[in-house]
């Protein structure tokens, strides 16, 4: 931290560029991997990004195809562009991956997260939490007269969001999925595979 109490690089809330012109881009990307349903793939998957320090922000994985055995994972990762090419590479190798997609890149996409947020709260705190939540279109799905729980979905950014104003309501604990995206329309992934 520098003597302004700025972070660096941060530039979105400043007049003033404070990035390094000479730094590498970091890019947020959203990987689809289809895969067998067989055990100790997602160990594998999981393992490629350990291995090779690549950071995972989130992941989510369910079956998709019954009959196929196909299951998704959904990987949430960082990294330059270099460094995005070698992990899509680096998992097309894997034997049990079927198919790897960058739904940042390919085509417009639809992302979501579901949070359940428990909140502690009476009186005005409480009253205060609820009508956040309405405005959230957050759901109460379990209460107490001491706490309450909230069902979010939406974009991260607009869980983050939630998650930060409930914090000096009373805010106890979170629960997140992971980000879970589809291309709009029908996308290559789709029409690769005859559903588009």
């Amino acid at each position: 931290m520098n003597a302004l109490a700025l972070k660096k690089g941060a530039s979105s809330k400043s007049a003033y560029n404070l990035r390094d012109p000479h730094a590498e881009r970091v890019e947020r990307h959203i990987i689809a991997v289809l895969v067998d349903n067989e055990s100790g793939v997602l160990a594998r998957v999981i393992g490629l990004f350990s291995g090779r320090g690549f950071n995972i922000d989130s992941l989510t994985v369910a079956e998709v195809d019954h009959l196929g055995h196909l299951s998704r994972i959904t990987v949430v990762t960082s990294g330059t562009p270099e460094v995005i090419e070698q992990i899509k590479a680096q998992l097309g190798r894997l034997v049990p991956v079927v198919d790897v997609h960058d739904l940042t890149v390919e085509a417009p996409h639809v992302e979501r997260e579901l949070a359940l947020v428990k909140v502690r709260g009476t009186g005005a705190d409480r009253v205060e939490a609820m009508r956040m939540g309405e405005v959230f279109r957050a759901h109460i799905v379990d209460t107490t007269l001491e706490s309450f729980v909230f069902e979010i979905t939406g974009a991260p950014d607009k869980i983050d969001t939630f998650i930060e104003l409930m914090r000096p309501l009373g805010l106890v604990n979170v629960a997140r999925t992971g980000v879970a995206a589809i291309t709009r329309g029908p996308g290559k992934l789709e029409r690769e595979r005859g559903h588009g």
